[in-house]
Formats: C-alpha cells, structure tokens, sequence
C-alpha cells in the first residue's frame, strides 16, 4: 500500500490581504518607539549617575535631579530676560519718571551767580541741576508753565506750547535726567549742550 502525502498550498492572495491589514502587523509591537528629547536626557543623567552613585542611586533619583535641573533653567532663563528687559515684569499703564523736587525750589535762588560757582569749582552735575531750574523759572515767569513743587519733569514737556518750543525743552529735560538719575556723568559738553538749548528755549524754539 503506498500512502500518498498530503501536501499543503499556500494561498498568496489570501496572505497578502493579511500582510496589508494593520490588525495583524504583529513586528509593530517589537519596534521601539522613536527616543523624545525628555527620554534621552533622562537615560544620559541616569548613566552618569550611574558612573558616580551607582545603579541604585540612579533609579531612584534621576527623574527627580532632571525636574531640578529643568527648574533652574527655567528660572535662569526668567533671570536673564529681567535683567535685560525688566520692564517687561512692570505693570503696564502711563510711564511716569518718579521725581522729587524738595530741595529743587526756583525761587529765592540768584541762578547765574550758583551755576558760575558750581561751573568753577568742576561741578558740572551741580551745575546741570541749575541750569534746568533756571529754565523752569523763564517757563514759570512767562507763564508758559505752571511751576508746583509735586510736578514731574515730563509734565512741564507737555505744558509747553508751541512744538518749536517744546522739542529743545523736551532735550534739555532728557539731558537733565539722564544726569541726575540715569548715572550718565555730567561733563562740560552737556553743560554746553544744554546751555543752547536753553537758549533755543527763551528764544522760542529757534536760536
């Protein structure tokens, strides 16, 4: 008796709708996910504190050091941004410059006699301060602006009338503050620069 073997077909058709049908791709599950950023700094701390501490230490800690490191850049990048732009930590609203006038009286004060003394002796700082309250006396007297002791600088811009006269004015008062609280040193030339514009000031804008 010969026994014939069976023999299996194997339909292509049938295995190709297979292979092509997502449910059945098995491989998918072996594959590793693609690393993310926060994965791979991960395994490069815990493999140095590995190298230092030891594989105990590392399992324990590294999440823990990563969420530290992540914090102190983001405060050091907080940091960073103040310390060039610290305005942009400032509520927002109408800049003012915060001035105080007590001892910046324009009367009872002979003005050419304290600027000569202040230009003599080198005080130049002295002497800007001076000039600038000099001017508001002029602008006081004229009554082009209305001289109060509580009054800002960059109020009295804004009193001036006309534009001719308000752009030197609007520079001097720049010098000014610039000098007295912006710790630009106060040297002969702004003197002299202001001292023009002083005059463009009473002339009304022109020279």
């Amino acid at each position: 008796m010969i026994l014939q073997s069976d023999t299996l077909s194997c339909d292509t058709a049938r295995l190709a709708h297979w292979q092509n049908n997502p449910s059945y791709d098995y491989n998918r599950e072996l594959q590793a996910p693609e690393l993310d950023l926060y994965r791979w700094l991960s395994m490069q701390l815990m493999k140095l504190l590995e190298k230092i501490f030891g594989s105990r230490f590392a399992a324990e800690y590294t999440e823990t050091i990563l969420i530290v490191i992540f914090i102190l850049i983001v405060l050091l990048l907080v940091w960073f941004v103040y310390r060039k732009r610290p305005e942009l930590f400032m509520r927002t609203g109408k800049k003012t410059i915060a001035y105080t006038v007590h001892e910046d009286t324009i009367y009872g004060v002979d003005f050419e006699v304290e600027i000569a003394l202040a230009v003599s002796r080198g005080d130049y700082k002295e002497a800007t301060r001076l000039l600038y309250l000099q001017t508001l006396k002029f602008l006081s007297d004229k009554e082009i602006i209305d001289w109060q002791l509580y009054k800002t600088p960059t109020q009295y811009i804004y009193e001036v009338k006309p534009e001719a006269r308000r752009e030197p004015f609007r520079d001097l008062t720049n010098r000014f503050l610039r000098v007295r609280y912006g710790n630009f040193e106060a040297t002969e030339q702004i003197f002299h620069e202001m001292k023009e514009l002083q005059a463009m000031v009473e002339k009304g804008g022109v020279l």
